[in-house]
C-alpha cells in the first residue's frame, strides 16, 4: 500500500475511533435517539439529491438503515448516555464481528476454521471479563445493562453486514447515504415515543454549538468521509491489506477516551481489550489463510 493509502486508512480508523468521544460530547447536548435521528438525517441530506440511489430493493435500504440507525447506533447512544465509558463502548462493540462469523453459520451454512473458533473464544472472554467487572464492582465504567445495550447494538451491526452481504456488489457510499434517508423514519418515530416532544424541543432550541458539531461531525466525517474513504481503499487493494487496519479503532477509541475525557485503563480493562483485539486479529488472521491463492 502506498505511503499516501496507508496515511487515509489510518485517518479513517483514528476518526472512528476518536468518534466515541465526539458521541460522548454530542450526548450532553441530545438524548441518545434524538442524536442518532439528526446523525443519519444528515448522512442523507442534502447528498440524495446529488448521488444516484442504488440499485436495490427499497425493502433492502430500509432494512439496513434500521438495523444501523435504530439497532446499532441508537442502542450504543442510549448505552454511552450513562451506562458504559465511550473507551469500553469502542471496544465491546467490535463483538459485531463474532456475531456476523455466527450468523453466517446459522444462515449460510459457513463452518468457521479451528483459528476461528480460537479467535471467538479469545474475545468470549474478554467480553466475560467485563460483564464480571459490570457486576461485582460498582465503580468499574460499565454496567450490565450497559454491557448488553452494546452487544445487542453489536448484533443489530452484525445484522446490517448481512443484509449488505445479500445486496451483492454496490456502490457503499450510495448504499449508506440512501439507507441512511430510511433510517430517518423510524428512528424519528422512536425518539418521539421514548424521549417525548418536550426533551425533543428542548434539545433542539437549547443545543450548544459543540453539540451540533458533534451531529455534523458524526454524519460528515465519519459516515460520508469515513465510510467513502475505505471503501475506496478496498476497490483498490485486497481486503487482507486494508481490514487489519481496523483493530486500531478500540485503540484510538480507549486512548482518546483517557487522553479526552480522562476514563482510567486499569489493569482488568487492558486485559479485557487484549483479549478481544487478540481475538478479532486472529480471526483476520485465519480469514486470510482461507482465502483463495491467486492464479500465477
Amino acid at each position: 500500500m502506498p505511503p499516501l493509502h496507508l496515511l487515509l486508512a489510518l485517518s479513517v480508523v483514528l476518526i472512528w475511533g476518536t468518534n466515541f468521544v465526539v458521541i460522548k460530547w454530542g450526548l450532553v447536548d441530545f438524548p441518545p435517539f434524538l442524536l442518532s435521528t439528526l446523525r443519519f438525517l444528515l448522512s442523507a441530506l442534502p447528498w440524495v439529491f446529488f448521488i444516484r440511489r442504488p440499485a436495490v430493493p427499497w425493502t433492502t435500504l430500509a432494512g439496513f438503515g434500521t438495523l444501523l440507525g435504530a439497532g446499532q447506533f441508537g442502542l450504543l447512544y442510549w448505552a454511552m448516555q450513562s451506562d458504559i465509558t465511550p473507551g469500553l463502548a469502542s471496544l465491546v462493540v467490535q463483538s459485531q464481528v463474532f456475531f456476523t462469523i455466527l450468523m453466517a453459520m446459522a444462515l449460510a451454512g459457513e463452518r468457521p476454521a479451528r483459528p476461528q473458533i480460537v479467535a471467538l473464544g479469545l474475545a468470549v472472554a474478554g467480553l466475560a471479563l467485563v460483564g464480571w467487572r459490570s457486576v461485582t464492582d460498582a465503580g468499574a465504567a460499565v454496567t450490565l445493562v450497559g454491557l448488553g445495550l452494546v452487544l445487542s447494538a453489536a448484533f443489530c451491526w452484525a445484522c446490517a453486514n448481512t443484509v449488505v452481504r445479500r445486496a451483492g456488489r454496490v456502490n457503499m457510499v450510495s448504499f449508506t447515504v440512501w439507507s441512511s434517508l430510511y433510517a430517518v423514519a423510524p428512528l424519528s418515530l422512536i425518539t418521539v415515543v421514548a424521549e417525548g416532544p418536550t426533551a425533543i424541543g428542548a434539545a433542539l432550541s437549547h443545543a450548544s454549538l459543540g453539540g451540533w458539531a458533534s451531529v455534523l461531525w458524526q454524519a460528515v466525517g465519519n459516515t460520508i468521509y469515513g465510510f467513502g474513504a475505505w471503501n475506496w481503499l478496498l476497490s483498490r487493494h485486497p481486503a487482507a491489506t486494508v481490514t487489519p487496519m481496523a483493530l486500531l479503532v478500540p485503540v484510538f477509541g480507549m486512548l482518546s477516551s483517557a487522553l479526552l475525557l480522562d476514563e482510567s485503563l486499569p489493569a482488568w480493562k487492558l486485559s479485557a481489550a487484549g483479549l478481544v483485539i487478540g481475538g478479532l486479529a486472529l480471526n483476520i488472521y485465519a480469514s486470510r489463510l482461507r482465502a483463495p491463492l491467486p492464479r500465477p
